[in-house]
Parts: structure tokens; C-alpha cells; sequence
């Protein structure tokens, strides 16, 4: 089974920049077919944020165009999630998923705070 820990979570001010990192074991991250980066606010449902496929191609929601971006590291095999602008909004537990043959994979998550 794939094992995912994230890490990089902490407390911010709004416009500052966080890093995540998920790093993966027992397989290669380019042996999944999409890592992803979700986020769940108190209260609210959890929220796809970005993916990367095995080939390369990168995705992200609207709300963090031109802010967040997701990129890997095949060598370390671990995914990053680059936070910069940061919103309070944006205060939310961010959860690093690998999708593969239809199986979820999860960490357990690292919480983003951010305030005013």
C-alpha cells in the first residue's frame, strides 16, 4: 500500500507563503497515476486543490490560480505544494491523496492556518 506523509503546515499571516510536502513510500511517484493535494476547512466538505498526473500534466482549482502550484520531485519522490498570497480563506487541513487502478491513498493531513 502506498504510504503518504505530508508536512510544512503551520501558522501564517495573510499574504505570506507556506511550502507542503508529501513525501511517498513503497511505490515511485511515477508509478501513480495522480498525486493530489486536497484541503478541508472546519465545517466544510473536502475540496480537490491540485493534481499532477504521472506524465507531468498539472491541474488546480480557480481559487488558487496564480497562487498555489503543485510540482514533484521524481528523485525524492515527493510532491510539493507551493502556497504564496496566502488568504485566510485558505485556513484549512491539506491532505495529500495518491489515485491509482481506482484505490485512494491518504495522508493524514497538515493543518494551514492562516489569519489577518
Amino acid at each position: 500500500q502506498v504510504q503518504l506523509v505530508e508536512s510544512g503546515g503551520g501558522l501564517v499571516q495573510a499574504g505570506g507563503s507556506l511550502r507542503l510536502s508529501c513525501a511517498a513510500s513503497r511505490r515511485s511517484i511515477l508509478a501513480i497515476d495522480r498525486m493530489c493535494w486536497y484541503r478541508q476547512a472546519p465545517g466544510k466538505q473536502r475540496e480537490l486543490v491540485a493534481t499532477i498526473t504521472s506524465g507531468g500534466r498539472m491541474t488546480s482549482i480557480d481559487s488558487v490560480k496564480g497562487r498555489f502550484a503543485i510540482s514533484r520531485d521524481n528523485a525524492r519522490d515527493t510532491v510539493y505544494l507551493q502556497m504564496n498570497s496566502l488568504k485566510p480563506e485558505d485556513t484549512a487541513v491539506y491532505y495529500c491523496a495518491a489515485i491509482h487502478d481506482g484505490w485512494q491513498y491518504w495522508g493524514k493531513g497538515t493543518l494551514v492556518t492562516v489569519s489577518r
